[in-house]
């Protein structure tokens, strides 16, 4: 489309602000390097180690299933945010927009909602894990001070939080263009440090270490379909870890100059990227597990705890701060930027982008300060499983809608008008149908994490939730006359 098809004529004030315009095809400048950035980045996060060495080390099945498993869930990623890309990339329209469509103009603040609280947690999540690389340096050079303990972390790791905090709003204000260079020079960082350590560890391990990745954390009574399961259920546990960023993928996409590069940018940046960082993160897992801990006691699951056992100061602060700068950059770009459009989407008329991103980072601290104190009792994998129950139903029914229902052809202007004859009017600018097939698959997807009666499902509850979300919606559209208009197609 040129840049005159996706001009936006008399839009309504309250659905209309520039961050939410269509961008025109002129004015978009990412290649497919910048989506590898995007997910290479994602990938390599000090939450994303500590996910795939924690399901290494809980599975019970053979590490080198594991990674198997994990690589395999790259490829499904890849495949889905294809799907949730292809109509941003045409219309030029972030997440919230494309979300109108299903739900209707003032429905669509509900996934928008629903993002921006789950991205909040992730932003204070991953806040959490960027300050503890701080706190790793900090650690190193002042040989670990001690002192009274708020909320389970003492003045170092307050101050680490403040100080990695106010780093990502920084960063923030930047803009996207100075985000994407900023992930383009710290990217390759986190993997020379990754394998750095790896090398030093395997060289004092010795050749045994592929050996103890496959059967170190095995369980011999975990087998056939028990087997099966757990492999499963760690490909949906990945899938889960990647819903935020698979449902809103549009936000990134939007400045692509082409599916074919936002295409080939998912190849290289997911399966690649994942099956490199997930070998370098079990390896070091394992290794690290029988080097400095002699293979007792529970393995360390955080690369910035590892780096601090090689009792090199010099080391331990360069690794700290290759680790803070890639979750900084990934946090802002996955956690922050999403809801930052999400928020704007509730009314565009009075909270700017800019805006919007203040009030993420200061609802995101909150959720990052009771990290350890509360949400770390709950586990990461069930963390990720819950997070990712509560997104998966509102991207089947996106996808469904706009690829099922509406046969990939929006009406660009009624995306963006109040009117009460517009196609996604609705009634009085919300789809009930789409709330309330959104609200039954949640149901059922929360359930398979929670309830002990479902706990072998709890792998599954993206897939659940997204399968189930989008049936719901096409059979409850069913019923709906949909129109289009000939110059969408």
């Amino acid at each position: 489309m040129g840049d005159s098809d996706l001009a936006v004529r008399n839009a309504d004030p309250s659905l209309y602000n520039e961050d939410l315009a269509p961008l025109p095809a002129s004015q978009r400048t990412w290649g497919w390097f910048a989506i590898f950035n995007v997910w290479s980045n994602d990938i390599q996060s000090l939450a994303g180690y500590t996910l795939a060495a924690s399901l290494f080390i809980t599975a019970g099945i053979n590490g080198w299933c594991v990674f198997a498993a994990i690589l395999l869930a790259g490829f499904i990623v890849k495949l889905l945010v294809d799907l949730s890309g292809r109509p941003s990339v045409k219309y030029g329209f972030p997440y919230p927009v494309l979300a109108r469509a299903s739900m209707g103009v003032r429905g669509a603040q509900f996934p928008a909602i629903v993002r921006a609280v789950v991205a909040v947690f992730w932003y204070g999540a991953q806040t959490y894990f960027a300050s503890t690389a701080i706190a790793l340096a900090l650690n190193a050079v002042l040989g670990n001070p001690e002192g009274a303990e708020f909320l389970g972390m003492n003045w170092a790791s307050w101050a680490s939080y403040v100080l990695a905090s106010v780093l990502q709003v920084a960063l923030f204000l930047g803009g996207i263009d100075r985000i994407a260079n900023f992930l383009n020079i710290v990217g390759p960082g986190v993997y020379v440090v990754m394998i750095a350590l790896l090398i030093a560890i395997w060289v004092q391990v010795g050749p045994s270490l592929p050996q103890a990745v496959g059967t170190l954390f095995s369980n011999d009574d975990v087998t056939g379909w028990a087997a099966v399961a757990a492999f499963v259920g760690v490909v949906g546990t990945m899938i889960a870890y990647f819903a935020a960023v698979v449902i809103n993928f549009g936000d990134f996409a939007r400045n692509v100059r082409s599916e074919r590069a936002m295409r080939f940018g998912n190849f290289t940046g997911l399966p690649l990227s994942l099956a490199l960082f997930t070998f370098l993160s079990v390896f070091i897992t394992a290794g690290a597990y029988l080097l400095y801990q002699d293979g007792e006691g529970n393995p360390l699951t955080n690369p910035a705890d590892i780096v601090g056992l090689v009792d090199n100061v010099p080391l331990t602060v360069l690794a700290a701060v290759t680790f803070l700068v890639a979750t900084l950059g990934i946090n802002v770009v996955a956690n922050f930027i999403p809801p930052s459009y999400s928020l704007s989407n509730i009314n565009p008329a009075r909270i700017s982008f800019r805006t919007a991103g203040m009030i993420t980072a200061a609802a995101g601290f909150v959720i990052g300060a009771l990290w350890v104190a509360v949400i770390a009792n709950i586990g990461l994998p069930r963390f990720v499983d819950t997070l990712g129950a509560v997104l998966a139903p509102l991207y089947g029914i996106i996808i469904a809608d706009y690829y099922i229902v509406r046969k990939q052809r929006l009406n660009l202007n009624d995306l963006y008008s109040a009117d009460p004859n517009g196609i996604y009017h609705f009634t009085r600018g919300w789809n009930q149908r789409a709330v309330v097939a959104s609200a039954i698959a949640s149901v059922f997807s929360i359930l398979t994490v929670w309830l002990p009666q479902l706990a072998q499902l709890s792998g599954f509850a993206w897939v659940f939730g997204a399968v189930l979300g989008g049936l719901f919606h096409w059979l409850a559209m069913r019923g709906h006359v949909v129109i289009t208009s000939a110059d969408d197609r």
